[in-house]
């Protein structure tokens, strides 16, 4: 097979050329397609038994039923979870070395199948270890700043908000470990490629207006939104990213097992981590956030259609191009057409799982909540009502899937032009993009506005009540069908996410539309804030967490044990 080396070969297509950033691109998808991941057969490798595997498998699908994230994310929360159980919890009632908190946490990492198993040299416990051992030392430089700050202090309410503030500095030190464990564990040579490519893309054309004072956060921003839009960080991750960007030199490329952590990095970090964290939380909620989001957006669609088409078969694809420019353009289609039905099925996946989540999580408490209410203020008991808000969440969401539709033919046609303009030399944007100056509405209008949303949310809860109440739902189940309308409304944004991603054609505005925009995204809103709270109260979470997982662990690992005792006993019986 022909290795596409296009940043040194000429391409003669008649007159159609792929510029530097798509020859990068397949140069670096042709590498990792043919990058060996077989290792010396003699290397030692981590390794876990398969029955109790299947055990701490069926745990963690059992726990992230009740725990609704992304995919993506499942391991990183995976490991801050495992983290904060074996130091916060744990680590109260003994004292572990960095070792043994690097090899369980492997090890049950591959137990629920996080990582596979019998593939991890052993190796790769002492890099765990060394990057355990640097952020346990800056936790407690930064504890030891935390306490001298504090004086002698006799107000209850102050003493607990130092406490809730010692623990929140604890939790983001432990995340920003597992995010540098994830990174180490997950090796890719593409999204480096992907995320340097559309960063000197973007930073070319994106501009600011000189009487925007963001010029030093500029760039910063578009590489945070990147990795918002293109990598799926999430505000841990994100973090992570401006804490390795503010403190350079804090993550090796290679990690060397013989080096420690560097004492004096950890003593200047420590130093100024108040300081570290207001910075990394104003970048978070940038002003330029929203406006960059949606601009990039786009174009990391346009990368990502074109990383797929590259991925089927770079030499063959790079061959082809350089045969027939035609070809590559119908490959672009094909893509889009497989990434509509992919993202059809994973909708209705997700929805699924929404739907076993929000069940779980929420519709029980109409048993645990709404019998003994009515009971308790003596209101009727309607068997109908009682039905209704069981099965409504279910019902809501299945409709809302079934009526999302996959993007067209006039969306697909606009992609292919945004991967032309990435990818052909001549194609590329000419024009900057300018960044407008976020708009600030005066007092007056804010109120306005606020007035017209807040009437039009509550003539629509009106409208549902006088319906609920037709129909004899008592006030506890209308205010239960409530909650469950906003709250499944504002999910049913997260499930489908995914095909809206794929959009770049914007829908055309109507008059059923706006009123439907009027009078139910007030409702979304209202969802979106009671599962912000909600979720901090999520008792189902409390019990896996406190109660379950960590004598689970303790059964989990004396069963691996039980396995390795009774392997040894064979082996000596040879």
């Amino acid at each position: 097979m022909v290795s596409p080396n296009l940043a040194t070969k000429k391409i003669d297509t008649g007159g159609e050329e792929l510029n530097d950033s798509a020859k990068k691109l397949f140069q670096a998808v042709y590498n990792d397609s043919h990058r060996s991941d077989e290792g010396d057969d003699e290397t030692p490798r981590l390794h876990v038994s398969t029955l109790v595997s299947k055990m701490a498998f069926f745990y963690e699908k059992i726990r992230n039923a009740v725990d609704y994230e992304e995919d993506h994310l499942l391991r990183k929360n995976a490991i801050a979870r495992i983290l904060k159980r074996q130091i916060v919890i744990e680590g109260l009632l003994k004292t572990q070395d960095t070792n043994t908190l690097a090899q369980h946490l492997l090890e049950e990492l591959i137990r629920a199948r996080y990582l596979p198993n019998n593939t991890l040299p052993e190796n790769k416990t002492k890099e765990v270890e060394i990057i355990l051992e640097k952020y346990l030392q800056l936790k407690n430089e930064c504890l030891l700043h935390f306490e001298s700050g504090l004086g002698l202090s006799f107000d209850k309410g102050k003493a607990k908000n130092e406490m809730r503030e010692r623990a929140r500095l604890v939790g983001w030190i432990l995340s920003m470990a597992a995010c540098e464990i994830e990174e180490n564990l997950v090796l890719n040579q593409i999204k480096p490629a992907m995320v340097n490519v559309m960063f000197s893309t973007l930073d070319r054309i994106i501009k600011l207006p000189p009487e925007l004072p963001y010029g030093e956060d500029l760039d910063i921003q578009i590489y945070l939104s990147i990795s918002r839009t293109y990598s799926r960080f999430d505000e841990d991750m994100l973090s992570f990213v401006l804490f390795k960007y503010y403190n350079q030199g804090w993550v090796d490329n290679h990690i060397d097992a013989s080096i420690g952590p560097n004492e004096e990095k950890i003593k200047s970090v420590a130093k100024s981590i108040n300081l570290l964290r207001q910075s990394i939380n104003f970048q978070i909620k940038h002003p330029l956030r929203k406006q960059l989001d949606r601009l990039v957006r786009r174009y990391a669609l346009y990368f990502t259609v074109l990383q797929d088409t590259i991925s089927t078969d770079p030499a063959r694809i790079y061959n082809d191009f350089r045969q027939n420019p035609k070809s590559f353009i119908n490959a672009i289609r094909k893509v889009c057409n497989r990434k509509y039905k992919k993202a059809k099925s994973r909708l209705w996946r997700a929805a699924m799982r929404s739907i076993i989540y929000i069940f779980l999580t929420k519709s029980v408490f109409v048993f645990l909540i709404e019998v003994p209410a009515i009971n308790w203020f003596n209101e009727p008991l309607n068997p109908v009502s009682l039905g209704i808000n069981v099965a409504f969440p279910v019902v809501l969401l299945f409709i809302i899937v079934m009526f999302t539709r996959v993007p067209g033919e006039s969306n697909t046609d606009r992609i292919v032009e945004g991967v032309k303009e990435i990818s052909y030399v001549g194609s590329e944007r000419q024009q900057p993009i300018v960044l407008r100056n976020p708009r600030r509405r005066s007092r007056a209008m804010n109120f306005v506005f606020n007035l017209v949303y807040t009437a039009t949310f509550f003539v629509s809860i009106y409208f549902i009540v006088w319906f609920l109440t037709l129909i004899q739902f008592n006030w506890v189940s209308i205010v239960i069908f409530l909650f469950f309308l906003a709250f499944v409304s504002f999910f049913s944004i997260i499930v489908t996410r995914g095909v809206k991603e794929l959009l770049v054609v914007e829908k055309k505005e109507n008059l059923p539309s706006f009123l439907l925009d009027l009078f139910y995204m007030p409702i979304i809103m209202a969802g979106k804030w009671l599962s912000q709270n909600a979720s901090k109260v999520n008792i189902f979470i409390f019990i896996f967490d406190v109660i379950i997982e960590a004598p689970f662990k303790i059964i989990v690992d004396v069963a691996e044990e039980w396995t390795k005792y009774i392997k040894e006993r064979k082996d000596n019986m040879v």
